[in-house]
């Protein structure tokens, strides 16, 4: 017959924090929400290599023509007038012009994608914020209050969501003088290409909002937050829209490439930045009409990769934030 085990008062009464540290060295502690998230994103590896990479675009966007040449500078020089095209294979690639030169003018292909980003961004992610902030508000108080409310905003969503807004943009381009509003040029022509696309595409922003609204209103923390006494607005600011963050962040990395597609193409059609200053849909326009891709495709090539690649960061970036905030959606 085996002893009796010999226990001594304190081992008996050990807490299970006590435990714990005497097992593995170090107290377990408790995760947000967010950190839960971070967790999640950081084990989606393309996602975090789109994430890099939009981090590199926008460094280049911003710092990228202080170091580039300038692209408005011809170099006919670098064009040969026998051939109509630039000196030298694969579009006049040398060591001072990485991308090449343009046929006909000479000025350097990757001082003009890397401008052209930063007025693709600048665009998109302000068209994007404005749509954020109306689309927002205007989901959360229909999805809040229903009824009369609800109705006229979502039948609202509906009229803009059937708008032609391609054609509209061209058409209030065209239509709109050199100068207004205290701005002219590129200066207004941004300003406009960023009230065009933000104003007509906050509806997709709204529904997405109104439909989270509609089944957050009914969970219990806000009954609790009525029988408190807090009122409409408290409610839609402090407790609603804190539990919406995640939609938020994850549909408008899915909103900015698609502002970023709908910039380049109206810059193709003639009505976006206006030339000689370069953007990425303007630079396709110029490989097309001017017939620079029958000389070098690389000159139709690299523009468009460009757009390619950032629509392409966008969207995978999106997807894993969409994973990483919200697994059951997996």
């Amino acid at each position: 017959m085996a002893a009796p085990l010999d226990i001594s008062p304190a081992q008996a009464e050990a807490t299970p924090e006590a435990v714990i540290q005497g097992a593995g060295g170090r107290k377990i502690e408790g995760r947000s929400l967010g950190e839960i998230a971070w967790m999640r994103l950081r084990r989606d590896k393309v996602a975090i290599g789109s994430a890099i990479f939009i981090v590199f675009l926008v460094l280049v966007a911003i710092f990228g023509p202080f170091l580039v040449q300038s692209p408005f500078t011809y170099h006919p020089n670098l064009i040969n007038p026998t051939l109509s095209g630039p000196n030298g294979a694969f579009g006049g690639i040398s060591g001072a012009h990485w991308f090449g030169v343009e046929p006909t003018t000479g000025r350097d292909v990757l001082a003009r994608v890397v401008v052209g980003a930063r007025y693709s961004l600048i665009i998109a992610f302000l068209a994007t914020a404005l749509a954020v902030i109306i689309g927002v508000f205007f989901g959360l108080i229909a999805g809040y209050f229903g009824g009369w409310v609800d109705t006229l905003i979502a039948r609202t969503m509906d009229v803009f969501l059937a708008f032609p807004l391609l054609v509209f943009a061209i058409a209030l381009v065209g239509v709109v003088p050199n100068s207004a509003f205290g701005f002219s040029g590129n200066n207004l022509r941004v300003g406009l290409l960023i009230f065009i696309i933000g104003f007509f595409s906050w509806p997709y922003m709204g529904r997405i909002i109104r439909g989270q609204t509609l089944s957050l209103r009914e969970r219990e923390f806000v009954d609790a937050a009525r029988s408190l006494g807090a009122r409409g607005p408290y409610i839609l600011f402090r407790e609603l829209l804190p539990n919406l963050v995640g939609p938020i962040l994850v549909y408008s990395t899915l909103l900015i490439p698609t502002n970023i597609l709908f910039e380049a193409a109206l810059s193709y059609l003639g009505v976006g930045i206006i030339p000689p200053t370069p953007s990425w849909g303007e630079m396709l326009s110029d490989a097309v009409q001017n017939g620079y891709y029958y000389i070098d495709p690389m000159f139709m090539f690299i523009p468009g990769l460009a757009i390619f690649l950032t629509v392409m960061a966008f969207n995978l970036f999106g997807d894993g934030l969409r994973d990483a905030l919200d697994p059951k959606s997996r």
